[in-house]
């Protein structure tokens, strides 16, 4: 009984202070249909999918499509900026950077232009080289899945007002 008590307690509490659970988005119904344009990183572009849908976005075409927003990446870019170096010369750390640029088009008008930057650091090793480009495969992986999350969450906040 004190268990069910302090559940309810916490739910609750949690609702009223507006929790919610990550990535749980509510878009405005003129985002509810949604193309997705993308001309760089099929990467990206899968991610961005994924998080559309999850955010009950439509994908598919509708009859009308004049009534359809359209999600365009313009560009997106990585770079590798140099943190560190060993006594020797060599690359100690490197910094990625990973910029996307994007657009919302809605009546054949751009309604929102914006862009993402994420940023992670990595150690590199000469000694572990094949390990090394491994691990920088799986932080890009996860800088693309973040950018799709920073962006749909800029859209939401735009579009939420």
């Amino acid at each position: 009984m004190r268990v069910l008590v302090v559940s309810l307690i916490v739910a609750i509490g949690l609702t009223g202070c507006g929790f919610q659970l990550r990535d749980n988005y509510q878009l405005p119904q003129t985002l509810q249909h949604m193309q997705l344009k993308s001309v760089n990183s099929q990467e990206l572009e899968n991610s961005l999918k994924q998080r559309l849908l999850t955010a009950g976005v439509n994908l598919n075409e509708p009859a009308n499509k004049q009534q359809v927003a359209q999600l365009q990446v313009l560009s997106d870019k990585l770079e590798r900026r140099t943190l560190s170096l060993f006594e020797s010369g060599q690359v100690a750390e490197y910094e990625l950077l990973y910029r996307v640029n994007y657009r919302i088009i809605q009546d054949n008008q751009t309604v929102y232009q914006d862009s993402v930057e994420v940023a992670r650091d990595y150690q590199d090793d000469p000694n572990f080289a094949l390990a090394k480009t491994r691990e920088r495969e799986i932080l890009v992986a996860e800088m693309r899945d973040d950018a799709a999350r920073r962006i749909v969450r800029q859209i939401i906040t735009k579009f939420s007002d």
